[in-house]
């Protein structure tokens, strides 16, 4: 199983899509400052996800949502409260 996740800093309102087959890991990650770029915004919290089968079909919704139109989805769902928990 794999995930293509947004997180969200609030202190600095900003916005990270990435892909994964360990979602608690990697926000895990992200909030200990492992990543370099997500380091600098700390704390994040996980806004979106969706789940795949394979990692390529995550690396394809990564790369949408990636794009001007898929940063507005993804705040348009930040704000409707879509915010989500971490699966099980």
């Amino acid at each position: 199983m794999y995930f293509t996740y947004a997180i969200y800093s609030k202190a600095n309102d900003k916005i990270y899509v990435g892909q994964t087959n360990n979602l608690k890991l990697r926000l895990n990650e992200h909030n200990k400052g492992l990543s370099k770029y997500t380091s600098k915004y700390i704390p994040w919290e996980l806004i979106y996800y969706e789940k795949f089968e394979t990692r390529a079909e995550a690396m394809k919704r990564e790369k949408k949502l990636k794009t001007h139109r898929g940063r507005d989805f993804i705040r348009e769902e930040l704000f409707n409260g879509g915010v989500r928990q971490l699966p099980d």
